[in-house]
Order: C-alpha cells, then structure tokens, then sequence
C-alpha cells in the first residue's frame, strides 16, 4: 500500500531524550502507549492520526502489548498496518514493544511466564506487527507458578534469536525486578527497563525501593498511569463525569473512585499546577519526571490535542523544593484507589 504520510524534518528537536538506566538507548521523555482505545472500538482514522502526530514531535517510542485492544491482540494489529504503510520507512527510528504475560485466553498457554508462553505469544506479536523483531519485549507480570529461571531463560532466548533487542519486565515486585536483573545480568542480556504504575497518587515505586533499586542495578523505568487513569486532570474536579471520559465507559476507572476526598486534594493539586500556569496533567506528568531513575512517562490519547496538551509539559520549569512539598501534602497514596 502506498502512503502520502511523511514525517516532520524537525521532529527530533522536539523533545528531550533520557537515557535507559546504564544502557545506549535513549526514550522520548514521554512515550506513546497503545493500552486503551487503539482496538476495534475506535475509529482507525483517529487512532493513526494520533500515532503520526506524535512521531512527528519526536515520540519514538510506541508501547504495546499482546492484551492490548480489544479484542486482545488488536493494537498490535493496528499498528502492524501502520509500520506497513504510513510508518514502513521508519521502522529504524521507532522503539516498538510488546509485553506477554497477562491472560489472553482459557489456553495454558497463553498467560503467565512459561518460556512456551512467552515465545510463542512474542512470535504471534511479530507476525501480526509484520516486523522481524520488537526492539523491546516485555514480561507483563510475575508468575509465581513459573520459576523466575526459565522466564528469564525465555527473554534471553528472544534476544539471542534476534527477535528482540532489549528485554524489560513490568509490575515486578523490587526484590523481584532486582532478581530478574541479576539474572539477566548473568546472561549477557541486561534488564534494560522495568515499567511500573507511578504517580502522585500511586507512590509504590518510592515506598517499595524500586526508584533505588533501578539506580543500583541499572535499568530504566518507564511510568505507566503518571496521570492515574485521569484522576490527575481537571476532568473530575466538579463531581461531573464528561460524556466519553474514562471513568464513564472503562474498567479501569470507576465513578465510585471519585469521592469527596479525592476531589479534595485534586482541587488543591489543580490550585498548585495553575499557580504554574499548567495544568493539573501537565503537573502530574513534571512530576514523574523529575525523578532521574524515570526514563519516560508513558501516556495515551484520545486525540492530538490531547497529545499536545500533555507533551507541553516539558516546556514549564522545574519544579522547586517547595512546590514539591506542597504536591506532597495534597497528593496523598492511595488517593483514589480501588475499593
């Protein structure tokens, strides 16, 4: 197929790029994630004017996953039509992943971190990608049923087999991601990134010691939900839910999450980011990044001006000593988690 796409001349002078722990690579600031509305439930048109916009403001990394859709499997479908057409002649400038893990049907063998599971789920990935590799391959979760050994076995063997260039984990407890690190290690195949849920609301990587974990074994982490399924915008602050928001159609994020407390101290959350001159997003996401051991916040959306919106966070100052204590008082843990 042919296409008439062609990419921004000045996309690389867009964004910062961090470097992935002790490793050569180097990640967009943010990152593009393909997790919700890139299935048959969106409209093709919009799913791949928001992909072309972001490659054209220097997002190069593309985050995906076996799960991811729907049906299961479709974002990678999606994408595999992209990388065919409009982005064929930019597959060397894209960092593409894919995570196994996660349950994708009753099969045994599609779930967990069997190294059966794992390749044949990774070789499914690359056919419906229509790549040769993945630059990234992830384990998707722990699997307490499979010894650590042959899942770690399983991410070597794709690197070795050239079907993958790095290999990441994700949702790793930290004496686990530093087990798996080690390992990796051992093997010649360094644990490149480790991609946890972190933000103001959900601070577990800092009170699991994985921030410190990440420096001392060497490895990125790639921030999923820095905006909490949008419970840090300004979306939810009036008690209202906006036709078509998340908390009103996805499982994800339910209006039961968004009580009085949470309104609370998002308002004075929001209060903080304007006195900035941002928004409660574009704070949010400063916020993640201010960490050194983040490599890249990872972020969907639902339209380019969305995307624009959020990737202008960049362009705010840091944040001070004390601003960051005062995103401390309001952003509490926990703050509008799941009952």
């Amino acid at each position: 197929m042919t296409t008439s796409y062609h990419a921004a001349g000045d996309r690389y002078e867009r964004l910062e790029y961090r470097r992935a722990g002790r490793s050569g690579l180097e990640l967009p600031a943010v990152s593009l994630g393909l997790w919700q509305k890139f299935g048959t439930d969106y409209p093709f048109a919009t799913q791949r004017e928001i992909v072309l916009h972001a490659f054209d403001l220097g997002v190069t990394h593309l985050d995906n996953a076996n799960r991811y859709g729907p049906p299961f499997r479709g974002a990678e479908k999606f994408l595999g039509q992209l990388l065919r057409t409009d982005l064929a002649p930019y597959r060397d400038e894209l960092v593409i992943t894919t995570k196994a893990g996660n349950p994708i049907s009753p099969s045994p063998y599609a779930k967990g971190g069997s190294r059966k599971s794992l390749l044949s789920s990774l070789d499914h990935s690359l056919r419906d990608l229509g790549t040769d590799y993945v630059d990234i391959f992830y384990h998707h979760r722990p699997d307490a049923t499979t010894p650590l050994e042959e899942t770690v076995g399983a991410l070597v063997s794709a690197v070795q087999q050239g079907k993958a260039l790095y290999v990441g984990v994700s949702n790793y407890p930290t004496d686990q991601a530093h087990d798996a690190a080690e390992l990796l290690r051992q093997a010649g195949v360094p644990l490149l990134v480790h991609q946890p849920r972190y933000s103001i609301f959900d601070r577990t990587p800092e009170r699991s010691g994985l921030l410190d974990q990440a420096a001392a074994d060497g490895f990125g982490l790639v921030a999923y939900s820095p905006l909490a399924q949008g419970l840090l915008t300004d979306k939810y602050l009036d008690g209202t839910i906006p036709e078509g928001a998340r908390a009103a159609n996805s499982t994800f994020l339910s209006p039961e999450q968004l009580d009085g407390v949470y309104r609370e101290r998002a308002t004075a959350l929001s209060k903080i980011a304007h006195g900035r001159g941002q928004s409660l997003a574009q704070l949010a996401l400063q916020w993640v990044l201010r960490r050194p051991e983040v490599t890249t916040a990872l972020i969907g959306a639902s339209s380019t001006d969305q995307l624009d919106h959020n990737l202008a966070a960049l362009d705010f100052p840091p944040l001070t000593d004390a601003e960051l204590a005062l995103i401390d008082e309001h952003g509490v843990h926990g703050t509008g988690a799941r009952a």
